[in-house]
């Protein structure tokens, strides 16, 4: 039992180490070597784990940023109330909420799908699962408040979804040209109107 948590938290500090060298220095240019000297493990810890830097991507993929996007983005879709105000609650609050680290390196997900979304089948499929549910919640509350006549019935609920996930990690993405939230508060406030537009 002892040794089963040992391996489990050696894995776990793996995922981190791993995670955050994608996030600040990219996925390609990011060797096995740099992530266990940045975990301060040996190699043959990462090989215990792993076959290969591909299915490390990938487990970094399915559980570090899903959970991120899960928490961040996609829990709160769930919550009761005015499906408008959960749909601007939910976006604002979570760009008010970054990190200036955060705006400096973008979005981790944006970054792996224009990265490698293109490179290898196995982290297209998990990044577009991520992606998948997260358009699936947005779709559920957006029909949910054309249900409770708040949100007009006329709205092509998945393509409102497709615009507010795109529109959102198309800012992170652009935020990181710039030294000051000015770009960022433009986004707040066009995404605002066009979230009230929505209102029935």
């Amino acid at each position: 039992m002892q040794q089963q948590l040992k391996s489990e938290v050696t894995r776990q500090i793996i995922l981190d180490s791993a995670f955050t060298l994608f996030y600040e220095s990219g996925f390609k240019t990011t060797s096995i070597e740099k992530i266990m000297a940045n975990a301060k493990l040996s190699k043959g810890a990462f090989y215990h784990h792993y076959k290969n830097k591909k299915e490390l991507g990938v487990e970094v993929i399915g559980i570090k940023l899903q959970k991120r996007v899960y928490e961040g983005m996609i829990r709160p879709l769930y919550e009761t109330g005015n499906a408008i105000e959960i749909l601007e609650s939910t976006f604002l609050q979570r760009i008010k909420s970054f990190a200036p680290y955060e705006k400096q390196h973008g979005c981790p997900i944006n970054n792996l799908i224009n990265e490698i979304g293109d490179y290898e089948t196995a982290y297209q499929i998990a990044l577009k699962n991520i992606i998948e549910q997260w358009k699936s919640a947005l779709t559920s509350l957006i029909e949910r408040g054309k249900t409770e006549n708040t949100i007009k019935q006329n709205i092509h609920s998945q393509a409102v979804a497709t615009y507010l996930i795109s529109a959102f990690e198309g800012v992170r993405g652009i935020r990181k040209l710039y030294n000051d939230d000015v770009i960022l508060e433009e986004y707040m406030s066009g995404l605002s109107m066009y979230i009230r537009q929505l209102n029935k």
